[in-house]
């Protein structure tokens, strides 16, 4: 009686764990395949941050790109250009969307024309994040 006990409660704190959910997600995620001749490509997806604590991506790279780089799309006296993002601050329980217009990846120097993209997000000298997103036509 007491093994199916211990059974039990083994198998509900392993069923607890499974459920916990990772400090951050990633959703939505997308990244175009580049243009013929062309070695750059965007990408696009939905951050959240599920801790109680701030966190700062300060890096994002991808062995399939030889430089990626965090841009927001800004309007200047009417006209629209890319502003490098040196970091990006997540609050606590905050979801920050990269989307056309908005915050997106530029994926440059491509190494490869891969199906799939590894994005590997950095806070300081620490992966947080990595991520595989299947590339789309």
């Amino acid at each position: 009686m007491i093994r199916f006990f211990l059974v039990l409660l083994i198998a509900l704190h392993l069923g607890a764990c499974s459920n916990h959910e990772a400090p951050l997600t990633i959703s939505d995620a997308a990244v175009s395949r580049p243009k013929p001749g062309m070695q750059m490509t965007a990408g696009y997806f939905t951050l959240t941050n599920h801790t109680p604590q701030e966190i700062v991506i300060t890096e994002v790279r991808s062995p399939q790109f030889g430089s990626v780089q965090m841009h927001e799309t800004v309007i200047d006296d009417g006209i629209a250009r890319m502003v490098e993002l040196d970091d990006l601050v997540l609050r606590a329980g905050s979801t920050v969307v990269f989307q056309p217009g908005g915050k997106h990846l530029m994926l440059m120097q491509a190494v490869e024309s891969p199906d799939n993209v590894t994005l590997d997000f950095f806070a300081g000298d620490s992966i947080v994040l990595s991520v595989n997103v299947k590339v789309t036509d």
